[in-house]
């Protein structure tokens, strides 16, 4: 099998020794399989994507040693491809429009069902108050998945994982995506896709076979295969690696700057100084 893998960080703040360790992982894994390594920069929310820390990706990989190949795809050359395929999915009926807001899904979760998980990947789990609504576009917040329509369409559906934890055959089962995923956010009236969406046609139209990413995201593979199926698009092979933390053990963020690695440049480290810090 050609393998074809890649990085997608989002221009939103600087770089640090998580995303390090991913792409380097990639980038290895890549080489020495003798495929493709692709740079993609994930800037879906242009109101926090800034052309500084774009360039200071570049800038940073490079230092790293990491080539790309090809040139890099950036999501928001590609809004037009997300809004035509989320048109094709209203009118399959696989969508609905939503007018909560964040306050009006916690309100309806005072009363949560004995057994029934509160939370999934996409945050707290929707309870399906628009649903049944005709909403017209401009009158929503949100158009939403309508996953008892969208999984009864697709399944059966299943994936490999071959990282540390979770390693096998993963089937997707409806029960499971109904009650602890649910109706997950295809895209936000000021955002023409949700990651969900985005990552799935922007994986498909490089041609990406092996999706290496950290553990964080293992949850959300159920919603990015399951759409695969609906797309008719092949499912990659996925690894979820471990991610680095810091000495508290909680996962690293981008206001960590601490562990930035232009700092860390700054402060006289070497490439191969950051790859000993993240075992690699």
């Amino acid at each position: 099998m050609n393998f074809t893998t890649r990085f997608a960080p989002s221009p939103t703040g600087p770089l640090h020794l998580g995303h390090a360790y991913s792409a380097l992982l990639a980038h290895d894994r890549a080489r020495a399989a003798g495929g493709r390594f692709l740079l993609r920069i994930d800037d879906l929310d242009q109101s926090r994507a800034r052309d500084q820390w774009e360039r200071q990706i570049y800038d940073d990989l490079a230092w790293l040693g990491i080539e790309w190949d090809g040139p890099v795809r950036r999501q928001s050359d590609h809004f037009g491809a997300y809004t035509d395929t989320l048109d094709q999915l209203r009118r399959r009926g696989l969508t609905f429009e939503c007018q909560c807001t964040r306050r009006d899904i916690e309100n309806a979760a005072n009363a949560p069902q004995e057994g029934v998980p509160e939370f999934g990947p996409d945050g707290r789990i929707y309870p399906g108050t628009c649903r049944a609504l005709s909403l017209s576009p401009d009158a929503a917040t949100c158009t939403r998945l309508n996953m008892s329509r969208a999984s009864a369409s697709a399944l059966p559906a299943k994936f490999t994982e071959t990282g540390p934890l979770n390693s096998g055959t993963h089937n997707l089962a409806q029960d499971d995506l109904l009650s602890s995923i649910g109706d997950v956010v295809l895209s936000r009236r000021n955002m023409a896709a949700s990651y969900h969406l985005s990552v799935v046609l922007d994986d498909a139209a490089t041609g990406v076979t092996h999706v290496i990413r950290g553990t964080d995201l293992f949850e959300s593979t159920r919603i990015h295969v399951l759409l695969q199926h609906i797309f008719g698009l092949p499912t990659p092979v996925y690894y979820h690696h471990d991610l680095i933390r810091d000495d508290a053990g909680k996962r690293l963020a981008k206001r960590d700057d601490a562990r930035a690695i232009a700092k860390f440049r700054d402060e006289g480290a070497t490439p191969k100084d950051i790859r000993r810090m993240v075992g690699l």
